[in-house]
């Protein structure tokens, strides 16, 4: 059901109560059955220091979104078929939120969902994609849902500690925000209904690995109950932990910009612009040699680092544990070749160019494991991130006290000639905005699909397990067995279906390269 647009769409702004937060004052607007807050501030900081709490003087109108932190390279629109986003004004002094729920009822004690955005840890905004946007969310899911802006890449994530005390956990400033975010709803979101004993956090790419950053973050605890982790786990051959310290590429950003070693504080009010520049020239030098170069949390006593390197905190255990991918992941660009049209034979011998030989076993194989797909959408299969979202929920599994449940998002979308999941496709699914991403219109498909995956959602957002009706019993993971719900066209539970299929793989192909396959990709769109 969506009522954001009908003939009887009811708008009010002058009857919306004013709301006292611990920040001020604040008022937002009613659309079509929900309050809609845009634009909260939630803290205050100076460049490379720890948020702080902020206050205002009179009424602050939230009817705006607010400012997204600057981007390092400049957006350049592209595939806005399979991933429209949106664009937004750019400040440093981005720490802000968005809020949509049906009720200020003090005592409803809905559900809270909090969205962290993707982007890695150096793009993206809460609005940035369409299919980011509350209000389906709230309206079917009797949920209230905020979404966050904070610092990133330099702004976020670049150690000065060395420098002084005041840049003490400054590699960590971007995920300190998302803390203090999550503080605001705690102490806040009783006013919009919220309960702030059931929140959920969830994040798709950079988002999920935020989201199993936050579970190391004892900070964060009691702040978030469960979390949903898409397309989003990391390890060393996407993003290697951040371990060291920032003396080196500081002292080089020094230099480039003229500035001397004692003068770090300089780095404070040089223009953006200009940092960027200088850290761009003099950072890749320092990363051949192994340096620390920033670009992600950094592991410290504040950040107890990826769960795949250093394994879970206890208290992460006790937090139910949601973990997906989808089939294509990072492969955006469309095939050479119409696959609905290629003969059995002549799909053989594409694949043959990849895995010569061994074409005849890889074949059987990838039959097996996905029966009904095409035979070349082997050359897509995702290397990226379900081997680690299996690694990091048989991990999580282990601990034995929470939930953990796999997905994996395998559908075709008419596009390119039945193009198979890519990354971000399974978002409108979540959000319930399929409808707002043309792509995703697939008669007899679309509304049955995104009911069972919001459904499933919703329900573990309420309950810590993801049930919905009109799918089979989800079992959660175990240390010995690893059932996998299949979002298609037919959904089903599947159980360590693709363990052979990726076994076969990796020892056929070498190592999977992120960054090479993404320069890849990108020369493809630019040529």
């Amino acid at each position: 059901m969506n009522t954001r647009e009908n003939k009887t769409a009811i708008f009010s702004y002058d009857d919306v109560p004013v709301l006292e937060t611990t920040g001020g004052k604040l008022k937002g607007y009613f659309y079509n059955g929900e309050y809609i807050f845009k634009g909260v501030p939630y803290a205050y900081a100076n460049r490379f220091c720890m948020p702080e709490e902020i206050t205002w003087e009179g009424v602050r109108e939230a009817a705006s979104y607010g400012f997204v932190c600057p981007l390092m390279m400049k957006d350049t629109p592209n595939a806005e078929l399979m991933v429209p986003h949106r664009y937004w004004p750019q400040d440093e002094h981005c720490q802000n939120l968005n809020i949509w729920t049906k009720t200020l009822d003090k005592g409803q004690k809905l559900p809270v969902i909090v969205w962290l955005h993707g982007g890695g840890y150096f793009a993206g905004s809460s609005i940035e994609q369409t299919a980011y946007d509350g209000f389906n969310m709230c309206m079917n899911g009797d949920v209230v849902v905020v979404s966050i802006n904070h610092r990133l890449n330099v702004l976020g994530y670049l150690d000065l500690s060395p420098f002084g005390e005041k840049y003490a956990n400054s590699g960590n400033a971007g995920h300190a925000d998302i803390v203090a975010a999550l503080k605001w709803v705690r102490n806040n979101i009783s006013l919009f209904g919220g309960d702030p004993d059931n929140v959920t956090i969830f994040g798709q790419s950079g988002g999920g690995m935020k989201v199993a950053d936050l579970m190391q973050i004892a900070d964060a605890d009691g702040l978030f109950h469960k979390g949903l982790i898409m397309s989003g786990v990391s390890n060393a051959s996407l993003m290697p932990s951040c371990t060291g310290d920032g003396r080196m590429i500081v002292e080089a950003l020094l230099k480039e910009l003229g500035f001397s070693e004692d003068e770090a504080e300089k780095l404070e009010t040089v223009s953006y612009d200009d940092l960027v520049r200088a850290y761009t020239k003099v950072s890749p030098a320092i990363a051949m040699q192994g340096g620390y170069i920033g670009g992600g949390p950094l592991v410290n006593d504040y950040y107890k680092g990826n769960p795949l390197d250093y394994g879970f905190r206890e208290h992460a255990l006790e937090i139910p544990l949601m973990v997906g991918s989808v089939f294509g992941e990072f492969t955006f660009m469309p095939a050479q070749y119409d696959k609905t049209q290629l003969s059995e034979e002549q799909m053989k011998e594409i694949v043959s160019v990849v895995y010569k030989e061994h074409t005849d076993e890889i074949t059987e194989l990838f039959k097996k494991t996905y029966p009904g797909k095409k035979l070349t959408d082997l050359l897509v299969v995702d290397r990226v991130m379900r081997q680690p979202s299996k690694q990091i929920a048989k991990l999580h599994a282990e601990g034995k006290k929470a939930g953990t449940y796999l997905y994996d998002f395998t559908l075709e979308f008419p596009i390119h000639h039945n193009m198979i999941a890519w990354h971000c496709s399974d978002i409108p699914f979540f959000f319930h905005n399929t409808e707002l991403v043309e792509v995703c219109q697939i008669p007899e498909v679309r509304e049955r699909l995104e009911d069972q995956i919001f459904g499933s959602f919703i329900s573990f957002a309420k309950t810590g397990a993801p049930k919905c009706g009109s799918l089979p019993e989800w079992e959660p993971v175990t240390p010995e067995k690893e059932p996998t719900m299949i979002f298609d066209r037919e959904c089903c539970i599947r159980y360590n279906f693709d363990d052979e299929l990726y076994e076969k793989i990796d020892s056929i192909l070498p190592p999977f390269n992120f960054m090479k396959t993404m320069s890849s990709e990108e020369n493809k769109i630019q040529h």
